[in-house]
This record gives C-alpha cells, sequence and structure tokens, in this order.
C-alpha cells in the first residue's frame, strides 16, 4: 500500500497538477505587479483582488440576523422562529421571502450607482459572494434564477442588465440555472425614483407576464428573483405574481441592498 501511495504521488499526472499550479501561482504574482489587488472603495493597495479595505468594509451596513422572514428587515431582537415585521403585516408582499447584503445606504449605495448607471463592474465578482451568503437559505431550495428584467428602451441606453449580471455570478458560484427570458416587460414603466408606495404599486401592476415558450421553466418551481436594490418591493412583488400566475411553487427575492423603511 505504501508503494502504491508513493508510486501514486510521483506519478505523471500529479507532477503535472503541481507545475500548473506553479505556473498558475506565478503568474498570478506577475499579474499583481502589473496590476495590483486595489480596494473597490477607496483604491487603496490591499492584498488580494475583488475585495474591500477593513475602512470601507466598515461603511456598509450589512443586514444581519434576526430578520423579518417576509421582507427580510432587520429586527430589534430575536423571539425565536419566523417573525414578521410591522411593514410586512401592513402589506403583504406578494413574494414569499426577501433577502438583501445590506442597508442601501453609505458606500453600498456608491458601488451599486457605479455598477448600475457607470458601467463599472470591478466589483460584481465581489457581489456574487456576498449574495450567495446573504441568500443561502433562499438558494438552497432553489430550482431557478431569474433577473428582474428592465424595459427594452433602458436595456438598449444602458446596454446591460444589471439583475442579469448579478444572477449570472450567484449561478457560477452557487450551481443553480439562471433564465434570463423566463420573465418579460409587458410594457415600459416611468422611473420609480421619487415615487409613494402606493405610486410605484400602481405604476408596475401588470408590468410582468411569463413568455408561452417558458411556462415549462416555471410552473411547479421554486424560484429566486435577482435585483439590484428591493426599495418598496413593488416591483418584486409584481414580477412574483406574474411568475406564480404562470405555476411558480415559491418566488422569493435576493438583492444587493434594501431601503430600510420600506
Amino acid at each position: 500500500m505504501a508503494g502504491l501511495v508513493e508510486e501514486n504521488a510521483s506519478s505523471p499526472r500529479v507532477h503535472a497538477g503541481h507545475l500548473f499550479r506553479a505556473i498558475r501561482d506565478t503568474g498570478q504574482a506577475a499579474l499583481d505587479v502589473l496590476l495590483p489587488p486595489l480596494c473597490l472603495g477607496c483604491r487603496a493597495r490591499i492584498m488580494t483582488h475583488d475585495a474591500l479595505c477593513p475602512s470601507c468594509w466598515r461603511r456598509i451596513s450589512f443586514v444581519r440576523a434576526p430578520l423579518c422572514d417576509r421582507l427580510g428587515l432587520p429586527m430589534p431582537y430575536d423571539a425565536g422562529g419566523p417573525m414578521l415585521s410591522a411593514a410586512a403585516v401592513a402589506n403583504p408582499p406578494d413574494f414569499d421571502r426577501a433577502r438583501a447584503v445590506a442597508s442601501f445606504d453609505g458606500l453600498m449605495r456608491e458601488l451599486i450607482h457605479a455598477f448600475k448607471f457607470h458601467d463599472t463592474h470591478n466589483a460584481r465578482r465581489l457581489f456574487g459572494r456576498w449574495l450567495v451568503e446573504a441568500g443561502h437559505e433562499l438558494l438552497a431550495d432553489a430550482d431557478v434564477l431569474v433577473p428582474i428584467p428592465l424595459a427594452r428602451w433602458r436595456l438598449l441606453t444602458r446596454r446591460f442588465n444589471q439583475a442579469q449580471i448579478l444572477a449570472a455570478e450567484i449561478g457560477r458560484i452557487a450551481q443553480k440555472p439562471v433564465k434570463p427570458f423566463a420573465l418579460a416587460r409587458s410594457y415600459s414603466t416611468p422611473r420609480q425614483v421619487g415615487l409613494t408606495r402606493q405610486q410605484r404599486k400602481r405604476n408596475v401592476a401588470g408590468a410582468f407576464h411569463v413568455p408561452a415558450r417558458e411556462i415549462g421553466t416555471i410552473a411547479g418551481k421554486a424560484i429566486v428573483l435577482i435585483d439590484d436594490v428591493i426599495t418598496t418591493g413593488a416591483t418584486a412583488s409584481a414580477a412574483a405574481k406574474a411568475l406564480k400566475r404562470a405555476g411558480a411553487r415559491r418566488v422569493d427575492v435576493l438583492a444587493l441592498a434594501i431601503v430600510s423603511n420600506m
């Protein structure tokens, strides 16, 4: 047995593996010299790529348990078992559960705005890791990831759908299928910025549908909707309603940030 182990350790395959790792590590070291790791927040030198320095890390208000089971909002204390916030009781959403990485303020707001409006995608890998951690309980039950779709004119203007980029990162890490065309916009809606809760709800009512060719993708499945920010939950609720009409078994929502007073 010892001879077999020794022979395996010196096999060509093992040597090739060692050589590959040595080449990879050398290449990474050379790359770090040419393109040193920088903090995604302040651009200070740090040890690894796709990360934040300690000072910037402290500028993010991460959402931690205890949480409202429906809306994912922080709760003041843990009462044991699932808890509902006053907001969830007063305005029950059409989705089942929501989870977010952090509050939509401080550095998180800056990072999302850079990602969304300034075509800066340096943080996509960090966002993906954060989302998988924040949404681990949703992803454990998920069959399919579906990004919130953009209106066609907004997609043409921006040239990318930030929710689809986030869904791709989550799918890659969590090994979950992503269906970017399972949900479609029925019509273009005005921007939600500046609207009240009720105005947002009316603005997106009936704004989504599941195309007939995608019904089989959705029916009977546990869906996780992916978006960048949950503001009042109106967009997520409208999307969840469309997915449930198409036969989705459950619809949860996972986002980078949440507005704490939604």
